[in-house]
């Protein structure tokens, strides 16, 4: 189990939609003092002449302030993964630059509406801006595109949220912070047995989403190896994604106990409901990608009381840097954080110390920073919200331990 958790790199919960999921503008120049909305991605921030030099072809920075900018769907379905991502970031980038120390960033975020090619436009609009240090796209289908123009240009990315092997496969310069698709399988299976929450185990997964359905097949393997019984399996896709009755009814009648969901938090919803609604109450078993629920617009929270998850990341925790972070998403943003904030906090200070150890400077190319960054990542160590202790190996797989969550009285509850 310790080894399955040291592996399991979560929402997460972030690929099909996220399973999965632009536009372009200018932004203003950055201080060690800026405000918040200096950094915004905003489509009528105006350009200083510092920011014109560093729109050049080589990606260089102007002053001493690092461009740094990934792409998010801050519209559509997928829009409270994107904007907990841009939020978490942003609070980042205000803090390091308020300390007014020699790394300093500049933050710009495109929407990709969670849509591969429209995620591949705003990368380039990202390069014409002059981005040096990417945090990809938060959601894995646009990320396994953009990431292949990373790879292909030199720049090194740093996803807070995509989590599909494909990602980062044969990209030497595209690393993760999230926990891994398939080592999410293995852990949830793991736990599950270690700690005998079910006897008889029915699967509700999304076939047509590389998320759901490859943490799925990790999950059944590890199951079947933990002398855990399947009793049910039952898919879904996108278009079938309203009426769970029949699911549902399979896993009833087979006597399950306990119901995996290594889906999203939006079907998740309705599967609650619709269980609720016949009388079907099983232990509720999920991954990253159900963080989010809680906040979800007209659904009844009640319904997730005693719902188990593996995250990176608790909002009522107790040690002084996540009551901080939490503290001030509240003030700024009016919300509760999720993982996904928390990653992107995560991948902002890791930048900043990945450039602290290598001595990098900001008026180095972004190939340039992106070799330093390459070495630097592989070599540190390093603590955050989500992880203390957090490493990467060479093919960018994150290594931290999860965290077993319940859902109690409309909160996340330690395990």
């Amino acid at each position: 189990m310790k080894k399955a958790l040291s592996i399991f790199c979560a929402a997460a919960m972030c690929t099909g939609i996220l399973a999965g999921c632009g536009n372009t503008g200018s932004t203003a120049e950055t201080t060690p003092a800026a405000p918040a909305e200096s950094v915004q991605a905003d489509s009528q921030a105006a350009e200083t002449p510092a920011a014109d030099a560093a729109d050049n072809a080589d990606n260089t920075a102007a002053g001493g302030v690092f461009k740094i900018g990934g792409t998010a769907p801050l519209t559509g379905a997928a829009a409270i993964y994107g904007n907990a991502v841009k939020n978490g970031a942003q609070i980042a980038v205000d803090e390091i630059n308020a300390e007014g120390g020699a790394v300093q960033f500049d933050l710009k975020y495109e929407d990709d509406e969670n849509d591969p090619e429209k995620a591949v436009s705003a990368y380039n609009a990202l390069k014409d801006w002059g981005v040096q240090l990417s945090l990809g796209s938060v959601t894995t289908k646009p990320c396994e595109a953009t990431s292949t123009d990373h790879f292909a240009d030199r720049i090194f990315s740093l996803t807070p949220s995509a989590s599909s092997t494909a990602v980062t496969e044969g990209k030497d310069n595209v690393f993760q912070m999230c926990f891994a698709d398939p080592n999410q399988g293995t852990a949830s299976a793991d736990y599950i047995s270690e700690k005998q929450l079910g006897t008889k185990i029915a699967v509700i997964y999304r076939n047509d989403d590389v998320y759901s359905s490859g943490i799925y097949e990790k999950f059944k393997a590890q199951a079947e190896s933990n002398g855990l019984e399947i009793v049910s399996a039952t898919t879904f896709t996108d278009a079938s994604s309203n009426d769970f009755s029949v699911q549902l009814g399979e896993a009833k009648n087979a006597g399950a106990d306990l119901l995996f969901l290594p889906i999203y938090y939006q079907p998740a919803s309705l599967i609650l409901k619709q269980a609720s609604d016949m009388g079907y109450t099983p232990t509720v078993f999920g991954v990253d990608g159900m963080d989010g629920i809680l906040t979800l617009e007209g659904f009844d929270t009640s319904l997730a009381e005693g719902v188990m998850l593996l995250t990176p990341f608790n909002a009522d925790a107790e040690d002084e840097k996540t009551k901080s972070f939490v503290s001030k998403y509240k003030e700024q943003f009016g919300d509760v954080p999720n993982q996904f904030a928390a990653d992107a906090y995560d991948c902002v200070y890791a930048y900043k110390t990945a450039l602290e150890n290598s001595g990098a400077t900001a008026d180095m190319t972004a190939e340039e920073l992106c070799e330093k960054m390459i070495q630097s990542f592989t070599s540190m160590t390093f603590d955050g919200l989500t992880g203390e202790g957090v490493t990467w190996d060479s093919t960018g797989a994150v290594s931290k331990s999860p965290k077993g969550m319940i859902i109690e009285n409309g909160a996340y509850v330690g395990l």
